[in-house]
């Protein structure tokens, strides 16, 4: 007989995997699917940011920008080993924005979220703080705020990892291929993107979290109309070697009207962007354009002493904002605050689409998907999430330097700058990771920078990685580190032990 779910979910990106958590601590039996890896789109292309969203002020978006300022700290306690404070040094510029409007918005910014750990807004001179030394001679005047920085991609594995310790069945590489409404409850056709082999999934509920592609979903596997518009909003960014060498980002006004972010990077380098524009086609095929990798270049270059040429970009990606239609003119004006729509005919499964949203607000996001769902589902009530700590993170906010120095004591052998690595992404699972080792050949196989085979196997064995692209650019982000050549022996590493494991599985 096949299993009834409670909820099943299609989309791994930081929605569906937010919803999944939250939906399996309350006891309810989850399927979730995602058609590429966890977080392979919008969600791994984002700058990085838990914020508020300063600039959402000026559009009155006071009711998101509070929501996200209040989930900076909560997140922050969550997962510290993913997530740090950072200060934001925002550089007056004559003729745009005046200084008495720039404060005005940072005094909200400071009051509106309730902030207890992260400091409060201070002015700079330029002319004698550091943070003025990298930028063109003129510049006088700064403001410096708090936000918090997040390794986004890692946020949505931690997520998900954490909705199946507590019961949640995560299928990487599936694709949802149709789901009808049949007998009060969905039906779900399934299908292994690699090997072709389709499974049906039957579940009370449907959650619709499929990002750029909600639309697609609704029209074409799922039939149905949620009675809202898409508009698909294209972020790109660039990362240049490091630009300075303190660990304060900047925030850049533009003559356009929008903003760019520069911020420290992976030790080596400094992160730029974003870029808004509208998008159409399929965002599978998304990629930074010349046009944009150039304007950020312009952007940043209008700020730092230094020029920003294209040339200068060692990489970049870009995602897709699945934003609903609100008829701005302009993408950047377009709201980031999220929209649920909820179908559930008398007598029918629910389905519930999920449209726009912020990383920063995932998690309010998923108690409000619940409660919209409640009256369908036998769920417990009340939020939990908020209360207990992410895989890795179950140490105090202020607590790294503490762990990384109990871990240097239990392994010596682990050079400083890999075990701070480890640290900030495992948090305490590095314990796990790096187990009963006594010494580097213990770590087996090294196959670039300090990428090891026990940390390939750890992420293979515990967070559904299965190709190099899993490990070196979302898992962790030693892409900008290893070569083609050590990129492409890590993939064939990869399959090796995966077929390895299927003939074991095959062969009993």
């Amino acid at each position: 007989m096949v299993k009834v779910h409670d909820l099943a979910i299609v989309g791994g990106g930081i929605n569906g995997c937010g919803i999944a958590r939250d939906a399996a601590g309350r006891g309810a039996s989850v399927f979730l699917c995602e058609q590429g890896d966890l977080g392979s789109a919008t969600s791994s292309a984002s700058t990085k940011l838990i914020h508020g969203g300063l600039r959402y002020l000026e559009y009155y978006e006071f009711r998101l920008v509070r929501e996200a300022l209040k989930e900076r700290e909560v997140l922050w306690r969550m997962a510290p080993h993913i997530i740090r404070p950072l200060r934001f040094v925002l550089p007056h510029l004559p003729g745009l924005r005046p200084a008495w409007f720039l404060r005005l918005g940072l005094f909200l910014y400071d009051h509106l979220g309730g902030r207890e750990l992260l400091p409060g807004t201070r002015t700079l001179d330029l002319r004698m703080d550091e943070a003025g030394q990298p930028l063109k001679p003129g510049l006088k005047r700064a403001f410096e705020y708090s936000d918090c920085w997040v390794e986004d991609a890692r946020l949505v594995v931690l997520n998900a990892q954490d909705a199946a310790r507590l019961g949640a069945t995560v299928r990487t590489r599936t694709r949802c291929v149709e789901a009808t409404r049949r007998d009060g409850l969905w039906q779900v056709t399934v299908e292994d993107v690699r090997s072709g082999v389709r499974s049906t999934v039957r579940a009370k509920a449907l959650v619709n979290a499929a990002g750029p592609w909600v639309a697609e979903v609704l029209d074409r596997r799922v039939r149905a109309d949620a009675g809202k518009r898409i508009r698909l909003v294209q972020g790109s960014h660039i990362v240049v070697p490091r630009l300075f060498d303190h660990e304060r980002c900047y925030i850049f006004q533009n003559a356009d009207g929008r903003i760019v972010f520069a911020i420290p990077y992976e030790r080596d380098f400094t992160l730029i962007g974003t870029t808004d524009q509208d998008y159409q086609g399929d965002p599978a095929a998304v990629h930074a354009t010349a046009k944009e990798i150039a304007y950020l270049c312009a952007a940043a270059g209008e700020y730092f002493a230094t020029p920003i040429r294209p040339e200068d970009v060692v990489w970049s990606y870009s995602g897709v904002r699945p934003l609903v239609d609100d008829g701005a003119s302009a993408a950047q004006a377009a709201t980031r605050d999220y929209v649920l729509a909820l179908d559930a005919p008398d007598g029918g499964a629910p389905l519930l689409s999920v449209f726009g949203g912020k990383i920063t607000t995932y998690r309010k996001l998923a108690e409000a998907a619940l409660a919209k769902l409640a009256p369908h589902l036998p769920m417990a009530d009340g939020s939990w999430s908020s209360r207990a700590p992410l895989p890795g993170g179950d140490f105090p906010v202020e607590g790294t330097g503490a762990l990384g120095a109990e871990l240097r004591a239990r392994y010596p052998f682990v050079a400083p700058e890999h075990m701070a690595r480890l640290v900030r992404t495992y948090g305490t699972r590095a314990w796990d990771l790096l187990g009963s080792a006594a010494g580097p050949a213990d770590l087996g196989r090294r196959f670039g920078a300090d990428l090891t085979e026990a940390e390939v196997r750890y992420l293979m064995a515990e967070e559904w990685a299965q190709t190099a692209e899993d490990v070196l650019w979302r898992r962790t982000k030693l892409g900008l580190w290893l070569g083609t050549a050590e990129a492409a022996a890590l993939d064939a590493w990869m399959a090796e032990v995966h077929e390895g494991a299927r003939a074991r599985v095959v062969n009993g």
